[in-house]
């Protein structure tokens, strides 16, 4: 009888925070009246060019909010609309041996993000800025690795946009 009574209340614990739709297990706090949101395509406005990196980017951002969030994607007017941009590419000499030349390579990738909440303006901000980096091997050509370092600095820039536009980290 006794083990039935804490289930019960495990299972009332379990509806009551799932059934407020503020706090879900995804780790998002979205208020229930927000339904849906915009993310305009990615603008490149780095000196830089890498042609695949907006897309790349526009693609992950929808990904993210689709598999972790139960907001519909609409082409405007969201009640969340998330307005990125890239805005510097750059490799750099990260470690230097004694001759003077780079051991090590790092591939920086900054974009400025706008988020705006119309329902609760509160929460929106606007151009904050995100960055992630990989290192690799000089004595690897940036070709050679360029796809796989833009995935995985793609997936950090995703997930520090998404926890600091829905998840409010």
């Amino acid at each position: 009888m006794k083990k039935l009574f804490i289930a019960l209340i495990i299972i009332c614990c379990a509806a009551a925070i799932s059934s407020c739709k503020i706090y879900s297990f995804s780790g998002t706090s979205i208020k229930p009246d927000v339904k849906t949101i915009t993310i305009d395509p990615v603008v490149n406005n780095a000196l830089k060019v890498n042609p695949t990196l907006a897309n790349s980017l526009t693609e992950a951002l929808k990904d993210k909010y689709k598999k972790l969030t139960s907001l519909e994607d609409v082409e405007m007017d969201g009640h969340l609309q998330l307005i990125v941009s890239i805005e510097s590419y750059e490799v750099r000499a990260q470690a230097v041996t004694a001759d003077e030349v780079a051991a090590q390579n790092r591939l920086t990738i900054t974009a400025n993000a706008t988020f705006i909440n119309v329902l609760h303006p509160e929460e929106s901000f606007e151009k904050k800025q995100f960055a992630a980096y990989q290192d690799y091997d000089s004595a690897q050509s940036l070709d050679a690795v360029e796809a796989s370092l833009c995935d995985q600095i793609i997936e950090t820039i995703v997930e520090d946009i998404f926890n600091a536009s829905v998840a409010q980290w």
